[in-house]
């Protein structure tokens, strides 16, 4: 069944009468997740995501639309693992700005960057977007922020870990290796302090930090909890969907 708010399933029948308030860009990476995970993790995530968030969000009147997701991103700590398909990221405002000026040009004043991949620094791209196209409200979010992941996985880790696991064996079961194949993601911390207290960053080097490219122990995901984690995070971004969607970019403060 074709989804009118996914732009590559709708068509020009429907699209050329039809107006938007609101464009999702799914924004993922392709690079290698432990030894069970695909190289996409991070876009079937995103797109799984983004196309239920809108379905709930369109439910409730919401006029948005969602973008192709960008399969590649921000890789550049991960340049010898193989085939890590690294943008970098003033590869990523070029791409950007022509996005942008597209949906400018066609009235559509509302961008929101979906997130799927850590090494995406969106950031100083929207700054420096917001400057250029000052009609333009352009936001960004990441998916795991927008829950106390916690509150559905006992393990810590950022990559291929227990919440990814989960999640993976929720959406995509076919493409998760058996459980006896799954390193154990342990990634080693910077001996300096301020690095591990997180007021001081460096880019990790991915090859020296993890030996089977996991951080974060998987062992404890199921489906059902990637389901449930699933179902918290697009009910929490199907209201920001709807909330930019109705927002007045002109009032949005108060």
């Amino acid at each position: 069944m074709i989804r009118p708010y996914i732009l590559a399933e709708t068509n020009w029948a429907a699209l050329k009468d039809s107006t938007f308030d609101l464009a999702v860009l799914p924004w993922g990476a392709t690079e290698a997740h432990n030894y069970h995970l695909p190289y996409a993790t991070d876009n079937i995530q995103a797109d799984h995501l983004v196309a239920e968030s809108a379905r709930l969000a369109s439910e409730k009147g919401a006029k948005v639309i969602v973008l192709p997701t960008i399969p590649f991103g921000v890789n550049t700590g991960q340049s010898d693992i193989y085939l890590d398909i690294n943008l970098n990221p003033s590869t990523q405002l070029a791409m950007l700005t022509d996005i942008v000026e597209v949906l400018n040009r066609q009235g559509i004043h509302k961008l929101l960057l979906f997130n799927g991949h850590g090494g995406n620094g969106f950031k100083p791209l929207v700054r420096e977007l917001g400057l250029k196209f000052p009609k333009m409200c352009i936001s960004f979010s990441f998916f795991p922020q927008s829950v106390d992941k916690y509150k559905f996985f006992e393990e810590e880790g950022d990559h291929a870990d227990e919440m990814e696991t989960s999640l993976m064996l929720y959406l995509r079961p076919d493409l998760v290796l058996p459980k006896d194949t799954w390193g154990d993601g342990k990634g080693k911390k910077y001996k300096i302090e301020a690095f591990s207290e997180g007021w001081v960053w460096a880019e990790r080097k991915w090859s020296q930090v993890s030996e089977d490219t996991g951080v974060g122990n998987p062992h404890k995901a199921t489906a059902e909890k990637g389901e449930r984690f699933f179902k918290a995070v697009t009910k929490k971004m199907s209201a920001l969907f709807y909330d930019l969607c109705i927002a007045d970019i002109s009032d949005l403060y108060e």
